[in-house]
């Protein structure tokens, strides 16, 4: 039997951002405990994401769904409960826990312009970026180009939906001070390389 490898860098995350809003909604079945049923009922009859097909739906269900459910119920409730502040807070570490693409991202690239005073990301860096991942994951090297390009829009989209770059136009670093909801959380429950990746600015 060959051993699967899973692969560290996924694409997954082009079916969307940080989606609060979405979000919010997927953390409330998580909370309520909902079955197979009842999801469907929510996600696909009752469309409560709002997207145009069912499919679309169920696509942005499954990536919202896998990254929270990385996460416990404590976080689930700072999500439905909190500001828009610590909701995407929440979320952003949520998706780092999910996709080391997000995470090493904000870990080196955003990390060294820190320590640089280099106060912009811009498309050179993450072209760049991607080449480093494709040094340690191969495959990273076929992703078409426009794959790649709409990496960088989902990625850029969570920095700046996080207050850690200004927009997505400029993309200016702005330095971010964790809600101590946030903190606290990742404390307590030893998430160590996901809280490292967010204090970036310090």
């Amino acid at each position: 039997m060959t051993n699967f490898q899973p692969k560290i860098y996924s694409g997954e995350i082009v079916a969307g951002a940080l989606l609060v809003e979405e979000s919010r909604k997927i953390a409330r079945l998580l909370i309520d405990d909902v079955d197979t049923q009842e999801w469907r009922q929510a996600i696909v009859i009752d469309n409560i994401l709002q997207k145009r097909s069912p499919e679309a739906a169920r696509r942005q269900a499954r990536l919202i769904k896998a990254r929270l459910s990385l996460m416990t119920k404590d976080l689930w409730k700072m999500i439905v409960e909190g500001s828009s502040e610590t909701a995407s807070q929440a979320l952003l570490s949520a998706s780092i826990k999910h996709s080391r693409l997000v995470g090493d991202f904000m870990d080196t690239i955003l990390r060294q312009h820190w320590l640089t005073f280099t106060k912009q990301i811009t498309t050179a860096d993450w072209k760049d970026y991607l080449d480093e991942c494709a040094q340690i994951e191969p495959h990273v090297e076929s992703w078409k180009p426009s794959t790649r390009s709409k990496l960088k829009q989902i990625v850029f989209r969570m920095l700046s939906e996080a207050g850690y770059i200004d927009n997505t136009k400029t993309c200016k670093l702005t330095p971010v001070s964790l809600s101590p909801q946030i903190r606290g959380y990742l404390v307590k429950n030893d998430e160590s390389y996901v809280l490292r990746c967010m204090e970036i600015s310090l």
